[in-house]
């Protein structure tokens, strides 16, 4: 079966993103995400998608950046979910439940005390530490894909900006400190 063509590396694909952008005044476009619903008005992650060169041929970047704050949260919360599957063996977690699966008030309680604990315990013990980084995925279905996670309160215009400048003049600078987080149970 042949592969489907990827249309970010399609001229008039580029063109209309080339033409977006241009409207918009930036080198770059938000792309609406239905999942960044965040109440508080703090982005802690955006998605932009924006026009550059990979191995001398236009194409377009869907890049999604993140707070290292977020990725942290994510990957302990992960970590703990783990203990959890193992400690109650009966507990299925949310992404793994189907259709036909019955509802356990009772153990989904105790699972989620018993996750918070695990999360406080590791993040007083920093278990786990984490970095600035970018993934770039060459076999993305739309042009090439780019997570980028840095560490800032915030992913503001200001910093989409620094970043799709720095990306495409080749100048980024990541923090390679390790760090870990505490969570404010006040949030």
């Amino acid at each position: 079966m042949a592969q489907p063509k990827n249309l970010g590396f399609d001229p008039a694909e580029i063109a209309q993103l080339k033409q977006e952008c241009q409207e918009a005044g930036q080198k770059f476009v938000y792309f609406e995400d239905e999942l960044n619903d965040e109440p508080d008005n703090v982005e802690e992650f955006v998605h932009v998608q924006f026009v550059g060169e990979y191995k001398g041929q236009e194409v377009i970047y869907d890049a999604v950046l993140y707070t290292l704050r977020l990725h942290y949260s994510s990957v302990v919360f992960e970590a703990a979910e783990k203990k959890a599957v193992k400690a109650f063996p009966k507990y299925v977690p949310m992404d793994q439940r189907s259709a036909k699966y019955k509802p356990n008030e009772a153990l989904d309680e105790e699972v989620d005390i018993f996750i918070a604990e695990i999360i406080d315990e590791m993040e007083e013990n920093e278990e786990i530490k984490l970095s600035e980084h970018i993934e770039i995925d060459e076999e993305f279905e739309y042009g090439i894909g780019i997570d980028v996670c840095l560490n800032v309160d915030e992913i503001t215009e200001e910093v989409v900006i620094k970043f799709v400048d720095d990306f495409l003049t080749g100048s980024i600078r990541l923090d390679p400190t390790l760090y870990s987080f505490k969570t404010d149970h006040d949030e």
